[in-house]
């Protein structure tokens, strides 16, 4: 891949450690300015009795991505009997544990407050497929979760490219949190009086959504459904190989998924205070733009 000044690239070639302390310093300093860290040399294996379980015909049909809970053990939109659904899970698991393994050793200031989200397998390919402007990905958004309040917490997101036909992930970046959030988030109005509480009442969300999950989801839903901010936002353009990892904070990666398949995909959470620099964090910048606190 052409060098991209949006990439921080590094030459691990192992899910352990130990990794230098200079490289983890380098690793967190480039995440929290925005960038992705790119490993080139770092692939995820597949054994050659789970390759049958790359096919798209294992995702249910519909659904774009088979999800994994960490927390209960839980599989769904699984197609297929239940043992391919066991021998998936076991792929997933074995992911869940490799990427978890990596953002401890090359992330430790993290590790104590980083907290497992769900992993992710995406085995359809992106490109051809209708969505809702809502709903697709292949438009310019940041992470923000309806159902899910984070109330400040970072979304920081590991992938894998597994395709075994050489198929490259295609996307695009687009510009700085800050210039995007300056743009929207002074036209955003404030959540309706009670409607946090109604949504959570009504187990719409898991928790009381805050201001900031408030900015956040309308931030990513406007991105969406502006058709003039898709035409002319600036953009670059990234393609991750088979066998090859990155890593970003999603809820601050202005992205875009043009097209590939069978990519894997692990979730972190990260309170803001467990960053070497709070205020590159989207919370703290939209405080400061909106000149009141959001948590």
């Amino acid at each position: 891949m052409t060098p991209s000044p949006l990439l921080h690239s590094l030459p691990l070639a192992r899910w352990a450690g130990p990794v230098p302390a200079s490289t983890c310093d380098r690793a967190i300093a480039a995440l929290e300015a925005g960038k992705i860290l790119f490993l080139p040399q770092l692939a995820f294996a597949i054994a050659p009795d789970e390759s049958d379980l790359l096919d798209p015909a294992v995702s249910a049909a519909g659904r774009k991505n088979i999800s994994f809970d960490t927390a209960t053990g839980e599989i769904g939109n699984v197609a297929g009997n239940p043992s391919d659904a066991a021998r998936l899970k076991a792929l997933l698991v074995r992911f869940a544990e490799q990427s978890t393994g990596l953002a401890h050793g090359l992330l430790p200031r993290y590790r104590a407050a980083l907290e497992i989200g769900r992993t992710s397998f995406r085995p359809v390919e992106i490109a051809g497929r209708e969505y809702s402007p809502r709903h697709d990905d292949r438009r310019l958004h940041v992470d923000a979760f309806p159902s899910r309040p984070l109330r400040g917490k970072r979304i920081l997101r590991l992938f894998a490219n597994v395709a075994p036909d050489g198929a490259e992930r295609a996307w695009q970046v687009g510009e700085p949190f800050a210039h995007f959030a300056g743009k929207l988030a002074p036209k955003i109005a404030p959540a309706f009086p009670g409607s946090a509480w109604l949504l959570a009442q009504s187990c719409i969300t898991k928790g009381r959504r805050s201001a900031y999950d408030h900015v956040m989801l309308q931030l990513h839903n406007r991105a969406k459904l502006d058709d003039r901010y898709q035409r002319g936002a600036p953009r670059s353009d990234l393609r991750f190989p088979p066998g090859t990892v990155w890593l970003c904070f999603t809820d601050q990666v202005l992205h875009a998924a043009l097209s590939g398949h069978a990519a894997l995909e692990q979730t972190f959470y990260l309170p803001v205070e467990a960053l070497a620099e709070p205020a590159t964090s989207p919370l703290r910048v939209l405080e400061k733009l909106l000149d009141r606190p959001l948590v």
